[in-house]
């Protein structure tokens, strides 16, 4: 008797098909599952990878662009104190430090001294221009400082600024009350016990000097907080610019950025320079200058420059002006303080920056006291 087992076997190859089958779709599904998995985690760390690469890259081309600016700010003060030493004391808008920079590539300026440096210098621009801060109306002015630590609000000053407002069509009321902020501004800072300096170099208060006993009495551990004088219980921040004026009750936007022309706010008091200041400006200095008498003066320096303040008084008379008596630390002819203005463009880089510049006139140098970045 025989037996055949090829039936059996038939019968488990057919009965174990659709297991083997489906073990094997799952296994593709699973091999394609891995497979999407990889391709995604492989392409999320190549793009962090590449914004990492292009984040490193934007910091280098930044850098190199600042390092740019600080060379072209370098430049611009070797112009200053090179024209400071030749002018005589003299600061007119004709001047070399008036002509401003269009934008310019830079291998035009590298491509003197080398091929290899100017082709590296291809893909950046420069511009800029300076600007007399002294041409404009100097709100740190409305305070004055008889005695070193001593700040005592400027009438005249005062004046001439309720009178520049008038002009602009803003509120003079708001001339006391820029006063009083910039005074309580400054009464914690150490600037009010330092000498002011005229741009002829010569110092024109005493020696600073603490006042109060052995302990500083104007001294304090909470300024404008506990203090046992008449500060007030809030000390406001020290003013360094224009847009300071918005913390003032009244200030708009719109009321600073139509003074912004015309007002600046520097470190120490100084002198309106005639020969680079405004017809506004001007007529707000003087007493009894009317705008168009104002304008015809700004309009005679267009063929001569002032060389004093001789020349300026007379040409206030030639412009209606009789009476004025010139005090030379309110108007003169020569600036200490500059505005320079620079933007650079390196590739995908940009840097907007603007710096106040000091020029020494007692040592020939420059000093850089403030330092902007446009955003």
């Amino acid at each position: 008797m025989k037996f055949s087992c090829s039936s059996p076997r038939r019968f488990s190859s057919s009965s174990r098909s659709p297991s083997r089958a489906r073990e094997q779709g799952a296994a593709i599904i699973s091999a394609l599952l891995v497979v999407a998995l990889s391709a995604i985690l492989v392409s999320g760390m190549l793009w962090r990878q590449q914004v990492q690469i292009r984040r490193i890259e934007n910091q280098r081309l930044l850098s190199q662009a600042q390092w740019v600016a600080r060379g072209a700010l370098d430049w611009t003060r070797l112009i200053l104190r090179s024209e400071g030493d030749t002018s005589a004391g003299i600061t007119y808008l004709g001047g070399l430090w008036g002509v401003p920079i269009a934008k310019t590539r830079l291998s035009d300026f590298l491509g003197q001294i080398g091929e290899v440096r100017a082709e590296q210098g291809a893909a950046t621009y420069l511009s800029g221009s300076i600007e007399d801060a002294q041409a404009k109306f100097n709100l740190r002015n409305l305070v004055a400082s008889p005695a070193p630590g001593v700040m005592q609000l400027n009438l005249e000053q005062i004046g001439a600024y309720q009178r520049l407002l008038v002009s602009l069509g803003v509120n003079s009321q708001l001339a006391k009350a820029t006063a009083v902020q910039v005074r309580n501004s400054l009464s914690q800072s150490a600037t009010r016990f330092q000498s002011v300096t005229s741009t002829s170099g010569s110092t024109t208060s005493a020696t600073p000097t603490i006042q109060g006993g052995a302990t500083g009495g104007s001294f304090t551990d909470k300024p404008g907080i506990e203090d046992g004088d008449d500060n007030a219980a809030v000390a406001p921040l020290q003013m360094t610019g224009v847009d300071s004026l918005l913390d003032i009750p009244g200030y708009t936007p719109e009321m600073v950025a139509r003074l912004r022309p015309f007002v600046t706010v520097l470190p120490t008091v100084t002198a309106l320079n005639m020969n680079t200041a405004s017809a506004e400006v001007i007529a707000a200095v003087v007493p009894g200058m009317s705008q168009s008498a104002a304008q015809s003066f700004v309009a005679s320096r267009t063929t001569v420059f002032f060389h004093n303040v001789s020349d300026v008084q007379l040409a206030l008379r030639g412009a209606g002006v009789q009476s004025v008596a010139i005090d030379p630390a309110e108007m003169d002819v020569n600036s200490n303080y500059f505005l320079i203005h620079g933007r650079v463009q390196h590739e995908r880089a940009e840097v907007d920056r603007t710096t106040l510049v000091y020029r020494d006139a007692m040592t020939h140098t420059t000093r850089i006291v403030r330092v902007q970045d446009q955003l």
